[in-house]
């Protein structure tokens, strides 16, 4: 990675940004950084429904994880590298929490973050699908958080292998991804139905460019990769409250859980689709709109018990590997 496009550095400097990543163009009324659609590294929008959809987002996920940031057993982290920090929310409640930790954070866009962050903070811009070019054995921990659609299909091993190599010996990795092949376990959700179009599209669209499958694959990338004690899960992440009112079937947490989703599930089947179906499928607009709006109705539709699979996977580097 190109230092040139460090924003802050650990030394408390300031270095200019490249204007490359500065540059917009707008798609269908909606705001996209330059650089990521001509690289092809990340398809989404950037503008401020975006970063509200991102915070929705970790607020979601924070509920998921019962407020934890940090799942394998660190107690005392000393230096921390967030692949991917989006609006840099993670990043920062945990600089916040470990008011001694040095937080590092790296993400291909700078006009998403946060005004005002953290002094232990410091966030560069680059492109995750470059190599790393950090010192070996550096961070405690390393996170990478809902990059499948970042990380370019070709890179992933090197990437997994990246993070093992700048990770300490005895530090962890903990990766989050979310599969957008919408599921339902009663059987009411057929392939006739809107929001099972809307996911195949969706992998149609990012066919031989991104790897929508890597969230099934982690614990064996992991492994692969070098690190040891890998653990993984999956948590369902519904679209919606199940039901009106919590019952004996639906406890009140996973209930509350899908109400809070349901916003950031109606934004992200609109704010992930509209390039990729418009400029890769060749889709027009309007239709795009059409079957977003369809989707959305089912996505709201507890009789469905729709969900996206969330997988958690946390893997050690050996004391003994240097």
């Amino acid at each position: 990675m190109d230092d040139k496009t460090w924003v802050a550095s650990a030394d408390g400097t300031q270095v200019a940004l490249d204007n490359v990543y500065l540059e917009t163009e707008e798609h269908n009324h909606r705001l996209y950084q330059s650089y990521a659609l001509e690289n092809l590294a990340y398809l989404a929008p950037m503008d401020e429904d975006e970063i509200e959809r991102l915070n929705i987002s970790h607020n979601v996920l924070s509920r998921v994880f019962d407020g934890r940031l940090i799942f394998p057993p660190i107690s005392r982290p000393r230096r921390i590298l967030d692949c991917g920090y989006g609006t840099g929310a993670w990043a920062g409640e945990v600089a916040e929490r470990f008011p001694r930790c040095e937080v590092l954070g790296v993400d291909i866009n700078p006009s998403m973050q946060q005004e005002e962050v953290p002094d232990n903070l410091y966030l560069q811009v680059d492109d995750l699908n470059r190599r790393f070019t950090f010192p070996a054995h550096n961070f405690d921990l390393v996170n990478s958080q809902m990059m499948a659609s970042s990380i370019h299909a070709n890179r992933w091993p090197q990437y997994l292998r990246d993070m093992f190599r700048v990770t300490r010996p005895g530090g962890w990795c903990q990766m989050v991804e979310m599969y957008f092949q919408v599921q339902s376990d009663n059987g009411s959700l057929t392939d006739d139905h809107a929001l099972r179009q809307w996911s195949t599209r969706y992998a149609e669209s990012m066919e031989g460019l991104k790897d929508l499958r890597v969230p099934l694959r982690l614990s064996n990338m992991m492994r692969d990769a070098g690190f040891v004690d890998v653990e993984a899960r999956m948590i369902q992440l519904p679209t919606c409250g199940w039901s009106n009112e919590a019952d004996m079937r639906t406890e009140q947490r996973d209930h509350d859980i899908g109400v809070a989703n349901r916003e950031n599930v109606q934004r992200l089947l609109s704010s992930l689709a509209v390039y990729p179906f418009t400029e890769r499928l060749g889709m027009p607009i309007q239709d795009v709109h059409l079957l977003v709006a369809q989707a959305r109705l089912e996505a709201d539709e507890p009789g469905f018990k729709a969900y996206f699979p969330l997988y958690v996977c946390i893997g050690r580097k050996s004391r003994s590997r240097r």
